[in-house]
């Protein structure tokens, strides 16, 4: 029998899981809400009463961002070139195939918020479990952000990923990858620290810039990477397809043997 974790957080009303621009809002039409419209559809021929108890349907209107919740960016998300020089993918234009395979986890929860992850860092750590990625591969990334879902330090919870430690994943044959903080890379407001230090431009969203000479996505926000082991399970991490989008809402999950 096979075992489902699911890897996906649910999108809420309100929640501080965003810049305030971008949090997602819900509103909640209950059955009562909706019993005089149903008998529009009627042509008027019903009314409120003639509805079991007077209930029409459930249904909420829904304001969010493509990066709402749990959500795979697409190419297009990081510049309007990839490989050197193509036209991005949008989401709706990513290879499927790219969506399903086997997983392996990275933890780097020992590591403290804004840490940034170098390529060193990561052929270490696989040295050290004694495995290393391949063609097709799904790696994930735990940081224990998501400890802090829905609490306005989330935005800047977790350790990052650097532009050598996303190439060097590519360079492994990996095109999905993904991670249970906000960002793929550094917290923005940690990596605008780093910058007002240095000066250094090349340092701005340079993980997510990576898809300029190489395609590839990555999931954000993702949970229960805790509960998984290094290997052993597969990833299914299909986006909704929206038109030309820079991301899609996705229920990634992790199939593994009881």
């Amino acid at each position: 029998t096979m075992k489902i974790i699911d890897l996906s957080i649910p999108v809420e009303d309100g929640l501080p899981s965003d810049p305030p621009p971008q949090v997602p809002h819900i509103e909640y039409l209950r059955h009562k809400d909706t019993a005089q419209v149903m008998t529009t559809y009627f042509n008027g021929g019903i009314s409120v009463s003639d509805l079991p108890e007077g209930n029409g349907w459930a249904i909420e209107n829904v304001r969010l961002t493509t990066h709402s919740g749990t959500h795979l960016d697409a190419p297009y998300h990081f510049y309007p070139t990839m490989n050197n020089g193509e036209r991005a993918w949008t989401i709706d234009e990513i290879p499927l195939e790219w969506c399903i395979g086997n997983g392996v986890k990275m933890d780097f929860s020992d590591k403290p918020d804004g840490y940034k992850i170098s390529a060193a860092d990561v052929a270490d750590y696989f040295a050290k479990v004694g495995c290393t990625p391949k063609e097709g591969d799904i790696v994930l990334l735990q940081t224990g952000a998501d400890k802090r879902w829905g609490t306005a330090e989330y935005l800047v919870a977790g350790a990052g990923m650097s532009a050598e430690a996303t190439l060097w994943l590519i360079d492994h044959g990996v095109k999905v990858m993904g991670t249970d903080g906000w960002s793929w890379d550094v917290p923005l407001p940690i990596e605008a620290q780093e910058f007002a230090k240095s000066g250094d431009t090349s340092i701005i969203w340079e993980a997510h810039r990576v898809g300029r000479e190489k395609a590839y996505c990555h999931l954000e926000k993702l949970t229960n990477l805790d509960k998984l082991p290094l290997t052993g399970f597969q990833v299914s991490c299909l986006p909704v397809n929206v038109k030309g989008a820079s991301a899609g809402w996705c229920r990634a999950v992790a199939f593994m043997d009881k």
